[in-house]
C-alpha cells in the first residue's frame, strides 16, 4: 500500500479470550489501522486476537508483516495471506525484529506473551533505548490490574512516576488510532 503513514507493532493474544468484546475490538483495530493507512507488524498467528487483527487489517488495505520463531512455526497455524512472513530463530529475535520494523506499539488484551512484549518495550523506554509511542488499549478495563501494579511500583519507589508517561492508555479503538496519529505526528 502506498502512502502509509507508519507501521504499528501489535501485541495481543493468540487466543480469543472469554469476552466476545475482545474479538470485536481486535477486528475493529485491524480495520481502523488499515483504513488509516497504517501498516501492521505482528506475531504471524492466524488464531485468537492476533489472527482477527491481521485479517481485518489486511482486508482494510494494510500491509501486514508477521514474525514467528521457528519453534512456533512448526507448532502453530501461521497466517498465510499476509504480505510478508519472517521466520526467526528465537523469540528474542522475533521481538527485536517486530519492534525494529515498527514506528509505534499498540497492545490489546492478551496473555503472558503480550505482557512480556509490553513490559520489555516499556523497560527499553525507561532505559532510554527508544522513544517510540506505546499505546495500551484497555477495553472493559482488561489491563486495570497491571496499571494498578505500575502505580504500586511507583508508590513503593521501585520506579519513578515518569514510567507511567511512557504508556498512553485508551479505552476505545478510535482513541487508540487517534493517540497513535498524534504521537507519530510529533516525531
Amino acid at each position: 500500500m502506498t502512502g502509509q503513514t507508519a507501521t504499528i507493532c501489535i501485541y495481543c493474544g493468540s487466543r480469543a479470550g472469554r469476552r466476545p468484546g475482545h474479538v470485536k475490538v481486535a477486528r475493529a483495530v485491524g480495520e481502523s489501522l488499515g483504513r488509516a493507512g497504517f501498516g501492521v507488524v505482528y506475531g504471524a498467528g492466524d488464531l485468537g486476537l492476533m489472527g482477527e487483527t491481521a485479517r481485518s487489517a489486511r482486508n482494510a488495505g494494510a500491509r501486514v508483516t508477521g514474525f514467528i520463531p521457528r519453534h512456533l512455526f512448526e507448532l502453530e497455524v501461521c497466517k498465510n495471506d499476509i504480505d510478508a512472513l519472517i521466520v526467526t530463530e528465537t523469540m528474542h529475535e522475533r521481538k527485536k525484529l517486530m519492534f525494529g520494523n515498527s514506528d509505534a506499539v499498540l497492545a490489546l488484551p492478551g496473555g503472558p506473551g503480550t505482557l512480556d512484549e509490553l513490559i520489555e518495550v516499556l523497560t527499553w523506554r525507561h532505559l532510554g533505548l527508544h522513544e517510540k509511542p506505546v499505546v495500551l488499549l484497555n477495553p472493559e478495563d482488561y489491563w486495570g490490574p497491571l496499571l494498578a501494579l505500575f502505580d504500586h511500583m511507583i508508590d513503593e519507589g521501585f520506579v519513578g512516576a515518569p514510567f507511567r508517561d511512557y504508556l498512553t492508555v485508551v479505552d476505545t479503538v478510535d482513541a487508540a488510532v487517534s493517540a497513535l496519529r498524534d504521537a507519530l505526528s510529533r516525531r
